[in-house]
């Protein structure tokens, strides 16, 4: 029993070495980091690829496509399509699920009879480690004060919000 959980603590702890790399671009494709592509003047698909939850990952693409927004000289942006590609329990590690079960047996063996039951609870556990998560944010850039919507951001507003998460 100690021996099972020692291998079991040791592939959650491996597990645990893949997480969310530092912002940043992305240095080779299917890593981790951002992009971004050019569709018109006013207008990019801005990718980031990451490791774990999703939300995280999110933050970091609209941090990107607000840097972007400022570097191109325009206030706000608009995302107009959001793709987000990852699981809730990505991140790895226990996952928040618990189950029972219960069985009995009845029967006749020559001239005995015998009867039997087991129980079991069980935890899940996600030994394979944080999986890939990416979000494809298409946006439009805008100069000016944000339009009352509810995906117009304000470009420096989101870069003073979000430019302290890593």
């Amino acid at each position: 029993m100690i021996r099972t959980f020692a291998i079991a603590a040791s592939a959650l702890s491996l597990a645990a070495c893949a997480s969310l790399a530092p912002y940043g671009p992305q240095s080779d494709p299917g890593g981790q980091g951002f992009s971004e592509q050019r569709i018109e003047s006013d207008r990019y698909r801005v990718i980031y690829n990451g490791v774990g939850s999703p939300g995280p990952v999110a933050d970091l693409a609209l941090l990107r496509a607000a840097e972007l927004t400022l570097e191109q000289g325009y206030d706000g942006f608009e995302v107009t399509q959001r793709y987000i590609d990852g699981r809730p329990d990505s991140a790895g590690g226990l996952r928040p699920s618990v189950s029972v079960g219960f069985g009995s047996s009845l029967g006749r063996y020559g001239g005995y009879r015998y009867s039997g039951s087991s129980t079991g609870v069980g935890i899940g556990l996600n030994l394979s480690g944080p999986s890939p998560t990416s979000t494809v944010l298409e946006v439009r850039l805008f100069r000016g004060p944000a339009p009352d919507r509810g995906e117009a951001y304000d470009a420096r507003e989101v870069r003073a919000n979000l430019s302290g998460r890593e």
